[in-house]
């Protein structure tokens, strides 16, 4: 008989199975207030560094991670705590929130308790006799930022003239960034309530300063409100005098605003007609917007179905399935598949059934000029299905009701290069030309060139992108290298000399 194996329990995969399929526990979210004592004690350690770029940078990201959950509350709290009570600021910004907190308490006043606990904690510190400007701005910034969230527009922007009225009085760099901020929901506040153009005396003015303060992140902001001013208008050559007259530095400062440098350009230059440089500002825009920015995104990627089309390029069909995009996307892709099949009465259909998205959109008149590229797209198809055929079927297949403006359709391609034929005047007919080799011509190498030239953009703005600190990164170890190399030469000679001493 066979001997009897034991097999022994294994307690330690047992657990470790038991382990896995306990939930794990989620963190509970830091509380909006621990955040916004933990910023102010960021600005704190900015303002002794004198350093504005990635702390500041911090203090943002983190008041826009607990945006959603702030509350006027929190705010009151952390002013209450952050200022003086005989502060001018903290009695103004107080008073515009309380509005605020009157409705948040009658609207939730379970959390009315909690909110009355974080009040007493925020009255036990005892703020100091006289805080930075920084942090004076900071809390202007929180309260702006408040009182555009619950849709108090005009009481954002009397709180945002208050705060530019306290800036002028400051000339620190520290300041740029909180400044810039505010500028720019000063005129998101006024772009809500239809008044922009009462602003932008202000934005030249504040602009102006920026620039003889060698204040770049101001200016650069600065620059974007005014474009987005003037073609909120439609006044698209003010637009364009402003920004080839503006100063920019030489590298951009914030990747959000070098985006919307970018659409504006490439919006200015769609509607100047220079097609070819819009298409590429607006690629690059695209490229450089980050993901969680889809409003953005959704916007470029609009202009720039439209540029393309009236290059006469056909956008993939992929470019309008992400899933981001898609719905926002499905008039704009109607009006492709019109333009690619050269169908004029279908354009025109998609045309009217959704004017009303692009007159909001700022596209019509972009659409309206795309007329001319359906014509020309169905003269192309016919032209290749047919080697002759008479000027009245091509009336019919284009949907002209002259055959005498058809002919001067025909004609104008024929000299543009959109097609390859001649006209039979005599019998009325078109006869096309034979095609020819596509790589028997300049083509390719005009868009190899073109992959090689944008290719060296992207290599030349790397490398000026490129930064090194002050004294520190490659100088420091170039000079480290140097000192060692003429260390060792002296070594090296000292020997020597010892050698034939000794000889």
């Amino acid at each position: 008989m066979g001997k009897e194996v034991d097999m022994k329990d294994a307690p330690a995969d047992e657990k470790a199975k038991e382990a896995e399929k306990q939930p794990v526990a989620v963190p509970e979210p830091a509380k909006p207030l621990a955040v916004l004592r933990s910023n102010l004690r960021l600005i704190n350690n900015a303002v002794a560094q004198k350093e504005t770029r990635t702390l500041f940078g911090r203090v943002l990201r983190q008041t826009a991670a607990v945006r959603k959950r702030l509350s006027a509350r929190d705010v009151q709290a952390f002013l209450t705590s952050s200022l003086p009570a005989s502060s001018s600021v903290a009695q103004q910004l107080l008073e515009a929130l309380q509005q605020l907190a009157d409705s948040a308490m009658d609207a939730d006043g379970a959390a009315a308790n909690g909110a009355a606990a974080e009040d007493r904690d925020a009255a036990a510190l005892s703020p100091p006799a006289a805080p930075l400007p920084e942090v004076e701005v900071y809390c202007y910034l929180l309260t702006i930022m408040l009182l555009i969230d619950g849709k108090q527009y005009e009481q954002a922007q009397a709180v945002a003239a208050a705060a530019l009225s306290h800036l002028a009085s400051f000339n620190r760099r520290t300041l740029d960034v909180l400044a810039a901020r505010i500028y720019g929901y000063l005129s998101l506040a006024h772009e809500r309530t239809g008044s922009l153009a009462s602003i932008r005396s202000a934005l030249l003015g504040l602009h102006r300063t920026a620039v003889l303060r060698h204040d770049d992140v101001g200016a650069e902001t600065l620059l974007n409100l005014l474009l987005r001013n003037y073609l909120a208008d439609n006044l698209y050559d003010q637009a364009e005098r402003l920004r080839a007259k503006a100063q920019r530095p030489d590298t951009s400062r914030s990747m959000q605003q070098a985006c919307r440098y970018l659409y504006y350009l490439g919006r200015i230059r769609a509607v100047q007609q220079e097609y070819s440089e819009a298409k590429d500002c607006l690629q690059q825009a695209a490229r450089k917007a980050p993901t969680s920015a889809i409003g953005f995104r959704v916007c470029v990627q609009k202009w720039l179905v439209l540029v393309r089309l009236l290059l006469g390029e056909v956008p993939d069909r992929t470019e309008f399935t992400a899933p981001d995009l898609a719905p926002h996307l499905v008039p704009y892709f109607n009006l492709t598949q019109a333009v690619r099949g050269g169908d004029l009465a279908a354009f025109s259909a998609v045309a009217s059934a959704h004017e009303s998205v692009f007159r909001c959109d700022r596209t019509h008149n972009l659409i309206v000029r795309l007329r001319h590229n359906v014509i020309r797209a169905g003269l192309r198809r016919t032209s290749l299905a047919y080697s002759r055929i008479s000027l009245a079927d091509v009336a019919a297949k284009l949907g002209l009701s002259s055959v005498t403006d058809t002919e001067s359709i025909v004609a104008k391609a024929i000299r543009d290069g959109g097609i390859e034929g001649l006209i039979r005047h005599e019998e009325g007919t078109l006869e096309a030309a034979r095609p020819t080799d596509m790589y028997a011509t300049s083509e390719p190498q005009a868009a190899f060139h073109a992959r090689i030239a944008f290719c060296m953009d992207v290599h030349n703005e790397a490398v000026k992108a490129m930064r090194y600190g002050a004294g520190g990164g490659a100088v420091k170890e170039f000079e480290d290298a140097t000192a060692l190399r003429e260390r060792q030469e002296e070594e090296l000679l000292a020997a020597l000399e010892e050698m034939e001493e000794d000889d």
